[in-house]
């Protein structure tokens, strides 16, 4: 081999060497644990896992979801999985209570919650001296329910509290006493309970106003050591929100959700019409509602006390979510 040979040589093993260090090997997956509570709200990333948004960034999803706000917060602290997607104000308890490095990457929904109440509850009046039942007493949806009720007149102390964990548990848990006769529900859930002939006495952001409900946190220290495969996840469920919220994919988003919720067709297509119909409560492309965060940190305030002004900032990195928004701009 002559001297020009060799050269050419060297620099073809070099930038073979380069290439290696830079790219996956062919077929290597990321392998993410996502957790959540099952409900419309995950419509962008059921549909980024069955259409294949997730795989194409070479992404391997598990879904699992929790029984309670509580489990989640001890799986994510513990490593059970990398990603939860829930009420952002346990990713606050997390940093405030359990100072936790935990940090809200991007936003999700409204949560879309309703204060349902048995068929024999006329009135907020009816409530007094009752049960109502919460995830647990200290998380999100709780605060909702001690503010609508607040609102209307009935004091924190005029009811008792059951914590019965997630949206069906809470059911469960009505069904079971009827001196249980109140709770935050979103679809599905309020939808099952509708089928019962219970009520809504209204929709929590009538009475409240904006509100962050759930979004997608993860450990700080993941984001920093794992910041391509965040953005690529994020990339996916902004994807994912615009396939669903494609009125041509309404039916097939139906579909996919009723399948991964385990629900009837009925259910389904009322599930996704909550969650992208007039009134829904999926954020464009999961953004993020700063003022709505603020009110949420304002209910947390003002039931566990603290700050009743304080600065979302030290709960956030919309950096990854910017990131994966403008690569798909």
């Amino acid at each position: 081999m002559n001297m020009i040979a060799r050269a050419l040589w060297s620099c073809m093993t070099i930038a073979g060497l380069i290439l290696a260090a830079v790219l996956p090997a062919s077929g290597e997956e990321v392998r993410l644990r996502v957790n959540t509570f099952p409900g419309p709200q995950n419509l962008a990333l059921f549909v980024a896992q069955d259409k294949g948004l997730l795989a194409k960034r070479g992404l391997s999803v598990e879904i699992g979801f929790t029984p309670s706000s509580q489990a989640q917060r001890e799986g994510l602290v513990k490593g059970a999985f990398e990603i939860a997607q829930a009420g952002v104000d346990n990713a606050v308890a997390l940093v405030d209570v359990a100072k936790q490095p935990v940090v809200i990457v991007a936003g999700g929904s409204n949560g879309m919650n309703q204060l349902i109440v048995r068929p024999e509850v006329k009135s907020y009046d009816d409530i007094r001296g009752k049960t109502v039942v919460v995830d647990a007493p200290n998380t999100a949806y709780a605060f909702l329910l001690y503010k609508m009720l607040a609102v209307k007149g009935v004091a924190r102390g005029e009811y008792a509290v059951l914590p019965a964990g997630g949206c069906t548990q809470r059911l469960n848990a009505m069904r079971e006493d009827n001196a249980r006769v109140a709770a935050m529900m979103n679809p599905p859930c309020n939808l099952l309970a509708a089928k019962d002939g219970y009520r809504s006495l209204g929709r929590a952001t009538d009475v409240v106003g904006a509100y962050q409900a759930d979004g997608i946190w993860v450990m700080r220290p993941w984001a920093s050591s794992n910041g391509e495969t965040l953005v690529k996840y994020l990339q996916a469920a902004i994807e994912g929100y615009r396939w669903g919220a494609d009125p041509a994919n309404r039916r097939e988003a139906a579909a996919i959700v009723g399948k991964h919720l385990k629900l009837d067709d009925e259910i389904a297509a009322k599930s996704v019409e909550a969650a992208l119909g007039s009134n829904g409560g999926l954020a464009k492309d999961a953004q993020f509602d700063t003022e709505g965060f603020k009110n949420t940190l304002r209910l947390r305030a003002e039931f566990e006390g603290g700050d009743a002004n304080p600065t979302p900032d030290k709960y956030l990195d919309l950096s990854y979510y910017q990131r994966a928004l403008s690569s798909l701009k």
